[in-house]
């Protein structure tokens, strides 16, 4: 029987200038989904999954829109809930080069911060389920979002499922302080912790040595030296850290760490790619839902984050958010290397 698979969070309208445009000379948009769990749920359907998302939408016809986008790819909808005014919606520039990217957020008042606990029947939710995931963007939409995913985990706990967070710090969202006190004391339900860069700093308050992201120079030890903190003080299970180095808006390596209790009681390295990025929005989301899928069904730790990087590595080839590629193609890159020729 196919594991059956829970993530929370918001959905929003992504609307994208076309190419490498900008926003003051575009005058058209891509309009898409994505958002960082319902990505997750995606890429988990797509590995042939039972993946759940649950959120709040609009009853009307762009909340209905949102709901089809899921469809589509395999998604259940059991759970969502319909009712609010909005949609959140964010604006991209994709980068190119030496210009990075930009994110404007247009979310305020967004359905699913209007979310009450009692909308949604949780024990239901993680009945014989397998695996619960967030990420630290759903905190961030304020206090409502924070009661619901409390109750959440622990549901999801009760159940028996292993819970997953992606740290995903967001700036533009909520500062350091107010992340660390509302992440810290959620990590206590955390089997296994996601992190970048970035996120173990910002949302923990645990920074690797001798490392600058802007320059592209990472400091392996300074994460291993992280990912042994973080499990010392939370006591995960597992601890994930994606290693970016941005070279470049178009140009990055791509790599990742893994600790945990079973085969890599020492820091494990995964294979680096170097890749050229088309679309690097839900990146890490790519990443996280590899490293569950793997995590659930691969004979040990290290062929899952093997995975996780593959499948990440793939991710940033396909505009959108979500990773559309199936299992199989993520063995085969994992397998050849990824020449990139074409398939006839």
């Amino acid at each position: 029987m196919s594991k059956k698979v829970v993530t929370f969070g918001e959905i929003m309208l992504r609307l994208s200038t076309p190419g490498f445009t900008r926003f003051v000379q575009s005058q058209d948009f891509d309009a898409t989904y994505g958002g960082g769990e319902a990505n997750v749920a995606v890429s988990l359907s797509n590995y042939g999954l039972n993946s759940y998302f649950v959120t709040k939408l609009p009853k009307h016809e762009i909340g209905q829109s949102a709901v089809n986008h899921l469809r589509r790819y395999g998604v259940k909808d059991d759970y969502i809930v319909r009712g609010g005014d909005r949609v959140g919606i964010y604006f991209l520039e994709t980068g190119s080069s030496q210009r990075a990217s930009k994110v404007i957020y247009d979310r305020a008042n967004s359905a699913i911060t209007q979310m009450k606990i009692d909308e949604v029947d949780w024990r239901k939710v993680f009945e014989k389920s397998d695996w619960f995931h967030w990420t630290g963007i759903t905190p961030a939409l304020g206090k409502t979002a924070q009661e619901c995913l409390t109750v959440a985990c622990k549901a999801a706990k009760e159940a028996g499922a292993t819970i997953s967070c992606d740290l995903n710090f967001r700036a533009k969202m909520w500062t350091q302080q107010e992340a660390q006190e509302v992440m810290k004391q959620l990590m206590r339900f955390v089997d296994v912790c996601i992190a970048n860069e970035e996120d173990a700093e910002k949302s923990l308050g645990l920074k690797a040595d001798n490392t600058s992201i802007e320059t592209g120079i990472l400091n392996e030890e300074g994460y291993f030296n992280v990912a042994k903190k973080l499990k010392e003080i939370y006591n995960f299970k597992a601890i994930a850290i994606t290693l970016r180095e941005s070279f470049s808006a178009s140009k990055n390596g791509w790599s990742a760490l893994l600790l945990d209790d079973k085969d890599c009681k020492s820091p494990f390295r995964s294979t680096r790619y170097e890749i050229e990025i088309v679309d690097r929005v839900g990146g890490g989301d790519s990443f996280a839902s590899g490293l569950i899928y793997g995590l659930l069904t691969k004979n040990n730790t290290k062929e899952a984050l093997e995975f996780a990087v593959a499948a990440s590595c793939l991710k940033h080839s396909i505009p959108g958010d979500f990773n559309l590629v199936t299992s199989e193609e993520v063995e085969k890159l994992i397998k050849s290397g990824g020449s990139g020729r074409v398939e006839r």
